[in-house]
């Protein structure tokens, strides 16, 4: 990489020589002023790939054609639809196909997964946790503690920043671990934190977890799709994801969900079972007797939502296609670009832009404190066409994704930010 220019000479340079500069135009942009906005916001919502469209089409199609029939008689029959995401997402989040499971949202298979795996005792009974991580999450753990008759004031630890700082240090998460190995049941934290963006070391915090005697999962709902994740071989007990960030799959689109293989024989776990989660050789027997899968779709509850999942296909079919090694090259140079562009605005600005994302530990998004502005920077930037995310007080998130964003986009949300300021 030469040495970074604000320049737009430099970074049209840059798109030219990006080898994965055409997937670009695979993607619909929203429009400003007749010309595509510098769309920073995949970490909330992903762009729709253009081919998706017909991906939904051939559905519906095969869904007037056929009628039930299309569960055996499509072109991708629905009865065993989901299996055609299986492969694809294993590679991206780094486990075995066997491990992977396609199904409902996130927070419903984080709710599903915890019936299985947060097992409290009287002894045994915390959740450990990041502090400030996603609301949805948060509700998902008080909720579940109250369920067992624990009030989360007392039983749910929250790791926070130390005073001044934004993100988390490692070792202040493995010390209280530690700190509570005799009482600690369960640790689930975000991959990588929405706010901050800081990306947790996922191996550590497993190993710590499993020596305290806790089963450990993950929340990747900014992480799959977004950074290098090796499920499998860190021995990661569960995680679960969605897919309309990162993976492009749509507004509520099917989530994901990973179960260790060391988990599929064990007969004593307890679970919440479905009918798409029995043996398929004798589903339609329809015996009263559940017979479970001896694979992550063990735990799935109901058949496919089939458009939602044409949707992911497609998108997963462009990852697949690409692999997560190149994007994860070109993610590091575009956020370590935009990082170079804002330190080049706060030398005329007075240092007014904060970035509170770790530089060694992140993925494709930056959060950035304005000091001194409020919500009308925001709106500012959406009216010059430009689209971050906002998080109250006064925190930008940009996140520059390698599959449709370029060095382009970054100078012009530098050079707007810089005008507006």
């Amino acid at each position: 990489m030469a040495q970074f220019q604000n320049t737009i000479l430099f970074a049209n340079e840059q798109d030219q020589k990006d080898e994965l500069k055409n997937y670009r135009n695979q993607f619909y942009f929203p429009q400003h002023n007749n010309e595509p906005v510098v769309y920073f916001t995949g970490n909330s919502l992903g762009l729709q790939p253009k081919q998706t469209k017909s991906y939904i089409e051939q559905e519906l199609n095969d869904w007037a054609k056929f009628g039930v029939e299309g569960h055996f008689l499509a072109k991708n029959p629905w009865m065993p639809y989901h299996e055609l995401l299986t492969d694809k997402m294993a590679k991206i989040v780094g486990a075995l196909p066997s491990e992977v499971i396609m199904m409902n949202q996130l927070t419903v298979n984080l709710h599903l997964l915890m019936v299985s795996f947060y097992q409290p005792t009287k002894q045994r009974y915390k959740i450990l946790c990041e502090a400030k991580a996603f609301p949805s999450d948060q509700y998902a753990l008080q909720s579940q503690l109250n369920f067992h008759g624990f009030n989360s004031d007392d039983a749910l630890i929250e790791v926070a920043p130390r005073e001044g700082e934004y993100h988390i240090r490692i070792e202040d998460i493995l010390t209280e671990i530690e700190k509570n190995k005799d009482s600690i049941a369960l640790i689930l934290i975000g991959g990588v934190n929405y706010f901050s963006g800081q990306v947790f070391d996922m191996k550590s915090i497993t190993n710590a977890g499993h020596k305290a005697g806790a089963i450990v999962g993950f929340d990747l709902a900014h992480a799959a799709g977004n950074i290098k994740l090796e499920l499998h071989n860190w021995g990661v007990d569960f995680a679960a994801w969605c897919s309309y960030k990162y993976l492009n799959s749509g507004p509520g689109s099917v989530a994901g969900a990973f179960i260790h293989e060391k988990h599929h024989q064990n007969t004593n776990l307890p679970l919440f079972a479905g009918w798409w989660g029995h043996d398929k050789k004798t589903r339609f027997l329809m015996d009263k007797k559940f017979i479970p899968m001896q694979n992550a779709e063990r735990w799935q509850l109901s058949n496919a939502p089939i458009l939602s999942m044409a949707a992911c296909l497609s998108s997963l079919s462009i990852f697949d296609e690409v692999g997560m090694d190149k994007l994860i090259l070109k993610s590091n140079q575009l956020t370590a670009y935009l990082e170079y562009i804002v330190n080049e605005i706060n030398k005329e600005k007075n240092n007014c832009l904060q970035i509170i994302t770790p530089i060694e530990n992140r993925g494709c998004q930056i959060s950035i404190v304005a000091n001194g502005y409020g919500k009308d920077l925001y709106n500012n930037l959406i009216e010059n066409g430009v689209i971050p995310d906002w998080r109250e007080p006064n925190v930008i998130r940009c996140a520059p994704v390698p599959l449709y964003n370029n060095f382009t986009d970054i100078y012009r949300f530098g050079a707007v930010l810089s005008k507006i300021l």
